[in-house]
């Protein structure tokens, strides 16, 4: 049968939004590529990243939705989201080929008066100067005159128990305004609240403005817990004490390093598009550049810690607590610990690992051992360093049986560890 949407990619950012549409009764189809990445959503295998549990994709299914590698389920839809994956190639430009490959697939099936929306993370003008002419040529088809084109960032938080899709507003820019009703028409159906940008450059935009919103912040604090360090200042009680003040501040929080899938890699799409146009974005490549320190930071730390001890790194059994990018998620991408781990390692600590979403670990292509048996382990090591506060870690009993614990996060009681 065919389906009113088709979700293009089927990855962090398309499976929460077919997830969407399944639960607003929406006819909903999911196109990957990918063999196996299709197989396991049809016999309802979560993915191992936690987009969405086992639970969730099981009522999907129950309520028609289906995953296929072929072309021709989009040749009937109504609505068509390409949610592919981007990133940086080698030479820090923007790599668009799965946004591409999606387009040429697309524009061979794609009917007049159909919605393409694009949700990727892409530098503005991408919508008009690399979809568009790819969706036309194509398939013959004009861009606003024939079908309608829009841009919607995602605003995914994976794990978050307060926003979900229903209640983030959904940003739209259209190529024109009738193509940016067409979009809202279609998210008003998933969204409590549309907001239309003035075109698909503004709405990409806005993405990253948001991203680099973030990345500037986290750096920002990352920097103040180095400084509050080297001059005596307990930096948790001072965001304690600036989060009271009702207006103009927002606290974030340090840590080992930024993770993810957009957070560490988007602003690099608005610095490298910026050089190509004679100048740079200081303060997002600088955001980048003091956050991309902190895991050599944080191993620094761990050894200066074991030096007060009258240990040395070299020889050293150090446990890492939580190698996934976000608390209570098994997602790792982006996630610091590796780079933590490998730091480590280059200074002769002897590694071991726990984490309740990750079974297995490598770090430069090795296993790193679990500690099946968390305070035992925590007793037996030299340090322990909780990268990652998963709500299962009891840090109170942790600070009791650890030898020495290094809290990255700030999540341990007042005195009962180091913390960054």
């Amino acid at each position: 049968m065919p389906a009113d949407l088709a979700v293009l990619g089927l990855g962090h950012s398309g499976l929460p939004v077919a997830q969407a549409a399944v639960a607003a009764g929406i006819s909903t189809i999911g196109y990957d590529p990918d063999e196996q990445t299709v197989a396991d959503l049809n016999a309802g295998r979560a993915p191992a990243d936690g987009t969405l549990s086992a639970a969730e994709l099981r009522r999907m299914i129950a309520r028609g939705f289906r995953a296929s590698t072929d072309p021709a389920v989009l040749s009937r839809v109504r609505t068509a989201l390409i949610c592919t994956p981007t990133s940086l190639g080698p030479d820090r430009a923007l790599n668009l080929t799965a946004v591409r490959t999606a387009a040429h697939t697309l524009a061979s099936q794609l009917r007049p008066r159909t919605t393409v929306v694009l949700e990727s993370a892409v530098y503005p003008g991408s919508t008009e100067e690399t979809l568009r002419p790819l969706l036309e040529e194509g398939s013959g088809l004009k861009a606003g005159r024939d079908f309608h084109l829009a841009y919607s960032p995602a605003r995914n938080d994976p794990g978050s128990r307060d926003y979900g899709f229903a209640n983030t507003p959904k940003v739209i820019g259209g190529l024109t305004p009738a193509c940016t009703e067409a979009a809202a028409a279609f998210y008003g159906r998933l969204a409590d609240k549309v907001v239309r940008a003035r075109g698909p450059r503004e709405a990409e935009a806005a993405q990253l403005l948001e991203t680099n919103f973030r990345q500037v912040n986290i750096a920002l604090v990352n920097e103040m817990a180095v400084f509050c360090h080297d001059v005596g200042v307990d930096l948790w009680d001072v965001i304690r004490c600036a989060e009271t003040k009702p207006f103009g501040f927002q606290a974030f929080r340090p840590g080992p390093g930024v993770g993810g899938h957009s957070v560490s890699i988007d602003p690099n799409y608005m610095a490298y598009r910026s050089r190509s146009l004679g100048y740079p974005l200081r303060m997002v490549e600088l955001a980048q550049e003091v956050n991309g320190r902190m895991p050599r930071y944080v191993s620094q730390r761990a050894a200066a810690l074991l030096n007060e001890h009258g240990k040395s790194a070299r020889g050293a059994h150090v446990l890492l607590l939580g190698v996934t990018y976000k608390p209570d998620l098994p997602d790792q991408e982006g996630a610091p610990a590796r780079e933590v781990a490998l730091l480590l390692k280059q200074l002769g600590a002897r590694l071991s690992f726990h984490d309740p979403y990750a079974m297995q670990w490598q770090v430069a292509d090795q296993p790193v051992a679990r500690a099946d048996s968390l305070f035992e382990t925590a007793a037996e090591a030299d340090l322990t360093v909780l990268l990652q506060h998963h709500s299962t870690y009891d840090l109170q009993g942790l600070a009791a049986k650890a030898q020495l614990l290094f809290d990255t996060r700030g999540a341990s009681p007042a005195g009962a560890a180091h913390r960054l």
